[in-house]
């Protein structure tokens, strides 16, 4: 896929891409004669991972720590499993947060709604 389809297909802007690559997030992209981008699947896996990564807040420098463990292979399993249970544990206490805060913003509209404010 060209870039331009890869960002519209993730709603990422080709700058973006293109930094996400430069930074090693993104290997192996081919290239044709004219060095134009062509992503694979695997590419777009690795994408659509580190678009859901971005969506929970996990940092670039977190996401580069994982994606160079995932490059050394097999033998890091257990600290990239670790790096997902942390972003995981993080995400489940900011949702707990998000929660409390809307039942708090709900709780507030009904009273403006009963005229009670």
């Amino acid at each position: 896929m060209k870039i331009k389809d890869v960002s519209e297909k993730f709603q990422i802007s080709p700058d973006t891409l293109r930094y996400y690559e430069k930074i090693g997030l993104i290997h192996n992209v081919s290239r044709d004669k004219n060095g134009i981008r062509n992503y694979s699947q695997e590419n777009c896996n690795t994408i659509a991972f580190i678009k859901c990564m971005r969506a929970a807040s996990v940092s670039i420098d977190g996401l580069s720590r994982y994606m160079e463990l995932f490059q050394q292979g097999e033998a890091t399993r257990k600290e990239r499993r670790q790096i997902l249970t942390e972003e995981r544990d993080h995400l489940e206490s900011r949702m707990k947060d998000i929660q409390e805060a809307l039942q708090h913003l709900n709780w507030k509209i009904k009273m403006y709604d009963e005229g009670k404010f």
